[in-house]
């Protein structure tokens, strides 16, 4: 692909590139990580926590009671961004915004690592509002960026995903083995140090993107910008015009609440699942064999992450020592925890999996299959963002259907049962391949709908569709007991089977009215 017809926005460094990209785009990349690494580090102990016996250091909740929480806490974090969006687009801009809510949300984790309840929804109150800040405003960032380049936009989002994913990966890990077996608010705590070193990072490298994201008084002049004109060019449009696009954003929504509301068991009823239902216990060969694996799926992605560090350092080191230097001492923390984690695994005579680490199957799969994604969305086989969602809402559905049929065996009703591993294994495959169909994709196409002096807005409207999503993740989640009781585990998993199927269908047969409402949007 000839990339001399791409015009990126930002400094003169941004317009060196990496895989393709400006390199600004892997400062957001893992400035991102590090969210992401503090947020699913705590979504993946925040059931279990709860959950847990008080000799155990939990709360002993009910699973209704710690899925409500969840769900609340899930949707409230997705609905914060409408607020931080305007906050951004009106006073403060996008690079201000992102730094301030990587603070909050650091001073959240830290308020998380106290053993109080009211530290706990200080907390969680503190999370909220800094990702108001942060979610919407990173991903501007990337449109005023790729303004001029929208060829590359679903690329450029499916690399960022990668970014989220790592992070998730890293955070479901090392905050998940940590707070499972040396205290849960060690692991709420670890998650607070990548997310203030994270926002380190990205304050002493910001000047990579020159005017894009700053304040509107000082930003450039975007308003007028369309981002994928049949012509190519940049020109206003038509109210009429604007208002069918608005329309398609809005189906794209409603089928993003289906998805979620499937997909986010995975921090509910899948973890727990995962903790009371599956035979976590290996020994022997069993044993060994996890062990390698588990050094495997540690180790390599680990090493690609590296590897994009170090090409990101060559680029821009000189310029931004800073930042690069933070980033460096974080990776050294990671790689030190990680080392100790798998020494620590080897030198004990069985081997009990963690509930959470299943969590951390979604981001090995992203990792391994984002670039993969990423090519196909830029070449001829490129499909429709309708056909997209629905494949993405198919294969969701269909991981589930592998759930209900490992589950077949478990008695009604039962509170524990220890089935194979493999199951779950093959889930989040399946789910994975359909978020990557769909979640970053969906991104992209609001950036590509929606003017650019709205973009910050619609952001956080989009992320209200996914808070919807996330609430009704918690609340069906929560049924899990009086479903199994009644009728099966099975039963339960069916549920999400054959709805996002369904769904997944629905938007699929829409493509034709899509594509006129979209006027030449690709």
């Amino acid at each position: 692909m000839d990339l001399t017809k791409y015009k990126f926005e930002g400094s003169e460094m941004n317009q060196k590139l990496l895989m393709g990209h400006p390199s600004g785009l892997f400062v957001l990349f893992f400035t991102e990580m590090w969210e992401r690494f503090s947020y699913y580090g705590m979504r993946a102990l925040l059931v279990l926590f709860l959950t847990s016996a008080l000799l155990d250091g939990g709360w002993a909740w009910t699973r209704e009671e710690a899925l409500g929480l969840y769900g609340t806490y899930t949707m409230l974090v997705y609905f914060s961004p409408i607020l931080g969006g305007l906050i951004a687009d009106k006073f403060i801009g996008y690079r201000k915004a992102v730094a301030f809510g990587a603070l909050i949300m650091t001073l959240g984790h830290a308020s998380m690592a106290m053993d109080t309840p009211w530290g706990l929804y200080l907390g969680i109150g503190c999370l909220v509002a800094g990702n108001g800040l942060f979610k919407p405003n990173i991903t501007s960032i990337i449109n005023g960026v790729y303004i001029n380049a929208q060829d590359k936009k679903d690329g450029a989002f499916t690399i960022f995903y990668m970014g989220v994913n790592a992070g998730a990966f890293l955070g479901i890990m090392l905050c998940g083995y940590i707070g499972e077996t040396i205290g849960w608010h060690w692991g709420f705590g670890l998650a607070g140090i990548f997310m203030f070193l994270g926002m380190l990072q990205f304050w002493f490298a910001q000047g990579i993107f020159g005017n894009v994201g700053l304040a509107p008084t000082k930003e450039i002049d975007l308003s007028d910008a369309v981002q994928n004109n049949k012509d190519g060019g940049a020109q206003k449009v038509s109210d009429k015009v604007q208002r069918d696009r608005y329309t398609v954003v809005g189906i794209l929504a409603i089928f993003t609440v289906f998805f979620w509301a499937a997909f986010e068991q995975a921090g509910g009823s899948m973890t727990i699942f995962a903790a009371d239902y599956t035979n976590r216990v290996l020994e022997g060969d069993s044993a060994l064999i996890f062990r390698i694996a588990n050094t495997l799926l540690t180790v390599i992605p680990l090493m690609i992450i590296t590897y994009v560090l170090l090409q990101l350092f060559k680029i821009t080191f000189k310029k931004y020592a800073l930042s690069n230097t933070f980033l460096g001492f974080s990776f050294l923390i990671i790689w030190f925890i990680v080392i100790w984690m798998l020494y620590t695994q080897f030198s004990q005579e069985s081997t009990e999996i963690p509930a959470s680490w299943f969590g951390i199957l979604n981001s090995f799969y992203i990792i391994a299959f984002a670039p993969l994604f990423s090519k196909i969305w830029e070449s001829k086989f490129n499909p429709p963002a309708t056909v997209k969602f629905g494949v993405g809402l198919i294969l969701l559905g269909l991981g589930f259907g592998i759930l209900a049929y490992g589950s077949a065996s478990i008695p009604q009703g039962a509170q524990t049962a220890s089935v194979s591993i493999i199951w779950l294994i093959l889930a989040y495959l399946l789910h994975t391949l359909g978020e990557l169909s769909l979640s970053p994709v969906g991104l992209s196409y609001v950036s590509k709908l929606v003017p650019a002096t709205k973009i910050g807005m619609m952001f956080g409207l989009w992320y209200i569709a996914i808070g919807l999503g996330n609430k009704a993740a918690g609340s069906m989640g929560g049924m899990i007991d009086s479903i199994t009781s009644e009728y099966s585990m099975s039963t339960f998993f069916l549920i999400f089977t054959f709805v996002p199927i369904i769904a997944g269908l629905v938007v699929m047969s829409l493509t034709p009215i899509v594509k006129k409402l979209m006027h030449g949007v690709k």
